[in-house]
């Protein structure tokens, strides 16, 4: 049996009258947070898979992930990331959710380590994307990862295994090879 509570905002299975949650820990903490451990960043489009019923092999990835991050406290996004999420999620995600279930989504994911970018972040960015001949958006994810000291930025949008001044992205969804033994 799982202990936490459901996150509110879950959408139902295709074909299943069942809801797929995220949860959200209610045991209390062990202690402080030791200021050495890794924390790993989530793009928007790995997020709002965990919502997106339409997407039937990347959702269960999507929600093991983000289960795990929330777990060890070591997700991270940035305020890009919660402005893109409410958006994707009442538009795009398949069925979109009600503006008040994606709020309820997008709170949630605020109890996270969230990156406020400064105006010398957006200069970065700019900077960033000129370097490393990516869009505006993406080189801003990367340089917010930067700043939260991220080892990796999961998404989708990026090559996996790229390195970026420190910053590997890895892609959840990308199948690895199967490899078979002489």
């Amino acid at each position: 049996m799982r202990r936490g509570r459901p996150l509110l905002g879950a959408i139902a299975d295709p074909g299943s009258s069942s809801k797929a949650f995220l949860w959200v820990s209610t045991t209390p903490s062990t202690g402080p947070a030791m200021s050495c451990m890794s924390v790993e960043f989530c793009d928007t489009n790995v997020v709002a898979y965990a919502y997106d019923a339409a997407s039937p092999i990347k959702r269960p990835v999507a929600v093991q992930l983000l289960g795990r991050l929330r777990e060890a406290g070591s997700g991270v996004v940035s305020i890009q990331v919660l402005q893109e999420l409410f958006v994707t999620l009442t538009k795009k995600a398949a069925p979109p959710l009600s503006p008040g279930e994606a709020r309820a989504v997008v709170s949630d994911m605020a109890t996270w380590q969230v990156i406020r970018p400064a105006a010398e972040d957006v200069l970065d960015a700019v900077d960033a994307a000129m370097r490393w001949r990516v869009s505006f958006w993406d080189a801003m994810l990367l340089t917010t990862a930067r700043k939260a000291q991220a080892d990796t930025l999961w998404s989708e949008d990026l090559n996996d295994g790229q390195h970026y001044d420190g910053v590997v992205v890895r892609n959840p969804f990308r199948i690895q090879p199967i490899t078979r033994s002489p």
